[in-house]
């Protein structure tokens, strides 16, 4: 047990989210004096909350001791740092991220069209799907905790179809229109009812699906099948519960914009 809770560091985690941090304050300081016209904010603080929160949640768990209890003894614990990969810390980045800082990185032609097309609401669905599936994977699985190599990139294509599948939905990319309120809501929807499918193969399978986890040492006296079923719970309902949360936020900012709208017109037709 000292092993799993004994503290290692992860430095592959520390260089690319430190660098990720680095680039944004470098971008948004010295080449947003550059590029933007003087006394225009490059970053509000919400913006520079937003991103830099999202980082600290992925650090949060992608390092010690979330990462190495997930690793080496419940899966419960790298289901959790799935889901903040991607349903908290991607989300977050794209809100922090501004619209020039955007069309600034991604401006040639070809690579708007690229954009465009990976960004399209059924491409980012189904392949942050097809990426969820495959993690899912006993064989996958059981080869991301024993390489760490293959860890790191699995997680690192799970935050990119993350990146891909909230595109629609908050685009911070001048040229990707965002869904509207209505498609966006849907489209949460549809997103939130496809993990009952991977989920209930954990929750109700009558045998552990992952060998790593079957023969790991176990933390506070839990057994492989409850930990395999806590995994499928949190997957669908604590999952459910972050993108309900985002529809819920879509659904009060349309109501609210639609009243706006409405006392509008009801005033434009009184008569002067």
């Amino acid at each position: 047990m000292d092993e799993i809770l004994g503290f290692h560091p992860h430095y592959d985690v520390v260089v690319t989210l430190g660098g990720l941090a680095l680039a944004y304050r470098y971008l948004t300081t010295r080449i947003a004096r550059k590029v933007l016209p003087a006394g225009t904010v490059a970053a509000t603080r919400r913006q520079r909350s937003q991103f830099y929160g999202g980082l600290a949640l992925m650090f949060l768990v992608s390092s010690w001791p979330i990462h190495d209890i997930g690793e080496q003894s419940l899966f419960t614990f790298h289901m959790i740092e799935h889901l903040v990969i991607a349903l908290i810390g991607a989300p977050l980045l794209l809100l922090g991220l501004p619209r020039w800082l955007a069309g600034f990185l991604i401006h040639k032609p070809r690579e708007i069209q690229l954009l465009k097309a990976v960004s399209h609401p059924v491409v980012g669905f189904a392949f942050f799907n097809l990426v969820l599936a495959g993690l899912h994977w006993p064989q996958i699985i059981d080869l991301m905790v024993t390489v760490p190599w293959i860890h790191f990139g699995v997680h690192a294509t799970l935050f990119t179809s993350a990146i891909l599948m909230w595109m629609p939905v908050i685009s911070p990319h001048p040229a990707v229109a965002r869904l509207k309120p209505p498609g966006a809501m849907m489209y949460l929807f549809a997103q939130s009812l496809v993990p009952t499918i991977p989920s209930a193969f954990l929750i109700f399978g009558n045998t552990p699906l992952y060998r790593h986890y079957a023969e790991a040492p176990k933390l506070w006296g839990w057994d492989p099948m409850t930990d395999q079923a806590v995994a499928g719970v949190l997957m669908k309902l604590g999952g459910g519960f972050l993108l309900w949360s985002v529809i819920t936020v879509i659904w009060f900012r349309w109501y609210q914009q639609e009243r706006k709208w409405d006392a509008l017109e009801q005033h434009l037709r009184e008569p002067v």
